[in-house]
This record gives structure tokens, sequence and C-alpha cells, in this order.
């Protein structure tokens, strides 16, 4: 279980993503403010490679399965740095979506289990969109 451990680093990472998110979310409400959206992504980025570290972060984007999502949203990255946040962030959430689409089935079987929100995941119509995925199930 040595990967599960939480030391000073990964506190870190995670403080980092999560500010990271926020900014980014501050950022879209103002309407596409390009200075929160890149500090958001420059915090995210960072956060994630702190989190996981160097290595498995490297050999996380330079996948071959994930090489698509990884340039999205690398020009998505760009574009909002040069100053076009709207197509930047376009770019970035497709890129977000293609790069963690194999944890998607994972998240819903965790969203599930929460015990005030997991009772509304839990209804036919949305459980029957959830289950779709369940055999795809990502060991995380």
């Amino acid at each position: 279980m040595v990967g599960l451990e939480m030391n000073d680093w990964k506190k870190i990472g995670l403080g980092l993503t999560g500010f990271g998110v926020f900014f980014s979310f501050l950022g879209i409400i103002f309407f596409f403010d390009k200075g929160l959206l890149a500090i958001g992504n420059i915090l995210f980025i960072s956060g994630v490679i702190m989190t996981i570290g160097i290595k498995p972060s490297l050999q996380f984007f330079m996948k071959r399965s994930n090489f698509k999502g990884t340039i999205s949203f690398g020009i998505g990255f760009f574009f909002v740095i040069i100053g076009w946040p709207v197509i930047g962030m376009a770019a970035e959430a497709y890129g977000f979506i293609i790069l963690f689409s194999g944890f998607w089935p994972t998240l819903s079987v965790f969203v599930q289990k929460i015990p005030i929100i997991g009772w509304v995941f839990q209804q036919p119509f949305i459980r029957s969109i959830f289950d779709r995925y369940r055999g795809k199930r990502v060991p995380v």
C-alpha cells in the first residue's frame, strides 16, 4: 500500500490541484478571464504532477492511447496563455475528457456510494446510464 500513503508532496499537490480547479471555475464565471484561467491551468498541471509524481505523470501523458488528449489539452493551454480563452477552454475540455475517460466508470461507482448524493445516482434512469460503463471499470 505504498502508493496510498499521503506524504507532504501529495498533500501539496492535492491543494494545488484544488486551487487550479477553483481558479479555472472563477475564470469561467468571470466571462473567460484569461488571467484566472492561466493561473488555474498552471496550478492544476503542477498539482497533478506533484500528486502522482513526475515519472508517472510523463508515462500517463505520453502513453500512445493518450496522445490525442494530451495534444488537445496542450493546444488549449497554449490558446489560454496567448489570450484566446474560449477556444482554449474548449480544446482543454475535449482533451480532459479524452485523457480521463478511463476513470469515469470508477468515478460512477464512487458517486453511487456517497451517502446523500448516491441516492440520486441510484435511481433507475441514472443507474442504467452508469451500468453501461460498469464492465469497463478500470482498477485504480
